[in-house]
């Protein structure tokens, strides 16, 4: 660790081609160029900034998602950083305030976990079905079910390098910065997040923070926030900060717009009122039917169902049961969890259902060990987040 400092004024000084060390090279600029193989592998819902989700029968086909499969959200451009000239800042409430090479990031005690990232956005465009009526359209990017995924990260524990710098007394808030630029309000910000000290300070077992530089064996790609990004275990993907810039020890949570006014759970349409609620941070249960495809046409008898369920964010917890009824409701059917368990991942199922000429949906509804459970209705809120009650995948039988 270094005792200085680089300011993001710095980082974007350099991206206008200024003298750098090395040579006239930039170590910050924007990528506006798409890797084919996530292009083709994606439904882009925007290019501009990238947002893509996979389809969902290719989403179920392995417990690990494929870096090329996994949903990738973004508010900006790609930022395009040079790892030669990366450097992260650490500050705040602590005694030793400094900043951190990915060198010396990677060179500290590395740790592997597997877990589920999910955006809190998931299934938002359910929000605009039938079943809300007299309340305004959600907007946002209209996610269906995809935008979850489960990889293998490799990095550095958080809670070491907080220890590096020493946290002082009436530390309770961790911030996070990206180094992407969103216009916001006149201004330009990076993606900000932040999380409780008591999360922050995990340093064992697969709930511990980590800042992540290596997803499923390789270094992450651009759209998933090279060089380093966190990933927090159980917590929505907003607090998983991409193209990690900047850690602050705090007293209190991020002033940063995506965690004052953004990942909040708001209910009131006109004004929003965005002291109602405090920011969203562990993601709740859900699931989804995977196959067959929304609007399938099936033929009467049995059918087979698979697709993902994601106990709550909790330590411990797993799926203790899944229910399917193509009755509406009138009789369930257990589906058979298939494949891997583990703290802070989704867990596959498969299922066989009974379908006629009557049935119009297919519902899924899933229990936890924790005792969470997907309610059959969830109220409306106002930017579309944390869409988790029974699944209503709609077909029709001849």
């Amino acid at each position: 660790m270094t005792r200085s400092s680089i300011s993001r004024r710095t980082v974007l000084q350099t991206a206008s081609g200024l003298l750098v060390a090395g040579g006239l090279a930039p170590a910050f600029a924007f990528q506006n160029e798409t890797r084919k193989e996530i292009e083709k592998d994606l439904i882009f819902r925007s290019e501009k900034p990238r947002n893509g989700e996979p389809e969902l029968a290719k989403l179920v086909k392995s417990w690990q998602t494929p870096t090329e499969l996994f949903y990738v959200r973004s508010h900006a451009p790609n930022p395009v950083i040079d790892p030669k000239q990366f450097k992260l800042s650490v500050e705040g409430l602590v005694r030793r305030p400094g900043t951190f090479s990915l060198d010396q990031i990677k060179q500290m005690p590395s740790v592997s976990t597997t877990a589920t990232l999910t955006c809190a956005g998931n299934r938002r465009s359910e929000y605009n079905g039938p079943e809300y009526q007299n309340v305004p359209s959600v907007s946002g990017v209209q996610w269906e079910g995809g935008t979850i995924g489960n990889a293998t990260w490799v990095g550095a524990m958080l809670a070491s390098v907080l220890k590096q710098v020493e946290v002082t007394e009436g530390a309770k808030h961790i911030w996070f910065e990206g180094l992407d630029q969103i216009p916001k309000k006149g201004s330009v910000i990076g993606f900000g997040g932040s999380i409780p000290i008591e999360k922050a300070m995990v340093d064992e077992g697969p709930g511990a923070p980590l800042l992540t530089y290596t997803m499923n064996g390789a270094e992450l790609t651009p759209d998933h926030g090279y060089p380093l990004r966190m990933v927090v275990p159980g917590y929505i993907g907003a607090r998983s900060v991409k193209w990690l810039g900047k850690i602050v020890v705090s007293d209190r949570p991020s002033p940063n717009h995506y965690v004052a006014t953004a990942y909040k759970i708001v209910k009131k349409t006109s004004p929003l009122d965005w002291s109602e609620s405090g920011p969203i941070y562990r993601f709740p249960i859900n699931a989804a039917i995977c196959t067959p495809a929304a609007g399938s046409t099936l033929k009467t008898g049995r059918v087979n169902l698979a697709g993902y369920a994601l106990p709550s964010g909790r330590n411990g917890s797993s799926i203790k049961d899944l229910l399917v009824s193509a009755d509406d409701g009138k009789t369930w059917t257990r589906g058979e969890m298939i494949g891997k368990k583990q703290d802070f991942c989704w867990q596959l199922w498969n299922a066989q259902v009974k379908v006629n000429a009557n049935t119009k949906e297919i519902l899924l509804r899933a229990t936890d060990s924790a005792g969470d459970f997907m309610p059959a209705r969830i109220p409306w809120n106002a930017k579309g987040y944390l869409r988790n009650s029974w699944y209503r995948l709609p077909v029709s039988v001849k």
